[in-house]
C-alpha cells in the first residue's frame, strides 16, 4: 500500500556581522509547534484564512523547545521577514535583517510568526548564544522544506 505523507522541516541560519569585521554563524534545526500545524491546516482549507507568516522574532530565552509552546519565552524584537520561493521546488525561506541598534543582547531563541505582536508562531528554535552588540548586524534565514 502506498501512502502519501506531507512533512515540513525547518532550519535557522544566523549570520552576525560584528563591527570589528568578525563574522559569526549558527545553523540549527527548529521545531514546528502544534499551533504551527494548526496554522498550516487553516491556511490550506479554512475559508477564513489566517494572516501570513511574515515576521521573525528573536529573544534571550533558553527554555527547551516543546511542541506545545505558543511563542518565544523572552522575546526582545520582532520584525518583518522577506519571503522567497522558486517555483517547482519544495523549499521556501523567510529572511530578516536586524540592523545596528535592533535586537541587541544575548540572542538564544527565534521563531516565525504571523503578526507584528501576538499572533501565531509556526516554529521555535533555541541555540547557543549570539552576543549582538548595538553596532552589529544580524541576518536570520529560516528555511522550510516540504516533502
Amino acid at each position: 500500500m502506498n501512502k502519501d505523507e506531507m512533512k515540513i522541516k525547518g532550519a535557522l541560519n544566523v549570520v552576525i556581522h560584528h563591527a570589528n569585521g568578525d563574522v559569526e554563524t549558527r545553523r540549527k534545526d527548529n521545531l514546528i509547534l502544534n499551533a504551527g500545524f494548526d496554522f498550516i491546516c487553516a491556511a490550506i482549507a479554512n475559508p477564513t484564512r489566517p494572516d501570513l507568516m511574515g515576521f521573525t522574532a528573536v529573544g534571550t530565552g533558553t527554555t527547551a523547545v516543546a511542541a506545545t509552546q505558543t511563542g518565544l519565552t523572552t522575546e526582545i524584537k520582532r520584525k518583518s521577514a522577506s519571503y522567497a520561493h522558486t517555483s517547482g521546488t519544495k523549499v521556501f525561506t523567510l529572511t530578516t535583517t536586524f540592523a545596528a541598534g535592533e535586537a541587541t543582547g544575548a540572542i538564544t531563541e527565534a521563531g516565525i510568526c504571523n503578526a507584528a505582536s501576538g499572533g501565531t508562531f509556526l516554529d521555535r528554535v533555541v541555540f547557543d548564544v549570539i552576543n549582538k552588540a548595538a553596532d552589529d548586524t544580524m541576518t536570520t534565514t529560516f528555511q522550510f522544506t516540504l516533502s
